[in-house]
């Protein structure tokens, strides 16, 4: 049976709920790709937030993306993102993506940790529409990539599903270290 490739299907799950004129928040911007992405689906009407702590994938996105004037880059934790987007914006957030690990071709003892990882999916929650969509790629085959995925999965099946409708896409079901989705529906508001 093929991989899937998550990245794509993240992608694929997002297009079917944004639109020109959104808000989405890139929570993990790495090299752009994404915040790309997000801006490409929002258009100029619409703006993407993206964050993370390393400066140079601040820089590799603000080059990436060199000509979009509907974004706002912010270096800090993502767990801080609730604090970042203006009071006016909470609650009309579309769509967050976070891309867990580490920043590709960066250095690899820096990745995202579970603690701020678990703080930021709270925030995202509370700044995100109701009928907004929230993806979250985890890869467990990395040094502490395993005990994350495992928050991940722990977070998310806490949720209630009176609130959030929350699905969970393997790319090798057979394989433990294998990267892990997961697509939730924001249903309701959040506690």
């Amino acid at each position: 049976m093929p991989r899937i490739s998550l990245p794509k299907l993240a992608h694929e799950l997002l297009s079917a709920y944004l639109k020109k004129g959104d808000i989405a928040i890139d929570a993990t911007v790495g090299n752009g790709h994404d915040t790309a992405f997000l801006l490409a689906k929002v258009g100029k009407k619409g703006h993407v937030y993206g964050f993370d702590i390393q400066a140079s994938a601040i820089e590799s996105t603000r080059q990436h993306c060199a000509n979009a004037e509907n974004l706002t880059l912010i270096f800090d934790s993502h767990a801080k993102l609730a604090g970042y987007i203006p009071a006016q914006q909470v609650g009309k957030i579309k769509a967050c993506l976070f891309n867990l690990g580490y920043l590709p071709g960066g250095d690899k003892a820096i990745i995202t940790q579970t603690q701020s990882t678990l703080q930021a999916l709270d925030a995202a929650c509370e700044v995100l529409m109701v009928g907004g969509i929230l993806t979250v790629l985890a890869y467990p085959g990395h040094p502490d990539g395993d005990q994350e995925t495992e928050q991940v999965a722990k977070w998310c099946a806490k949720l209630s599903p009176d609130q959030f409708d929350c699905r969970v896409f393997d790319s090798d079901a057979d394989n433990p270290a294998a990267p892990r989705l997961w697509l939730l529906d924001k249903l309701c508001a959040y506690p």
